[in-house]
């Protein structure tokens, strides 16, 4: 899973054409999971820091939607130990 921290700036594009979301990783995370499935499936967001990805032997400063979705899953899990 990604090790992100919830803090970072980052950036959420969904490449609809909407103004992107410049806020926290956590923000925008909140933000994917209120999006369409088809607007999920275009979004992109961009790291103020690169991270790395298990396919990948370089870091990256783009996430995809289906990396997108891990850190959401994260976000709901830590949530749920919270309650």
């Amino acid at each position: 899973m990604l090790d992100i921290p919830w803090d970072q700036p980052a950036t959420l594009i969904d490449l609809d054409g909407k103004p992107p979301s410049i806020s926290t990783v956590r923000d925008c995370v909140q933000h994917f999971a209120i999006l369409t499935p088809e607007a999920q499936q275009k979004a992109r967001m961009l790291l103020t820091r690169p991270t790395f990805r298990a396919d990948r032997k370089s870091r990256t400063w783009l996430l995809n939607p289906d990396e997108i979705e891990l850190l959401l899953a994260r976000m709901q899990a830590e949530n749920a130990t919270r309650n």
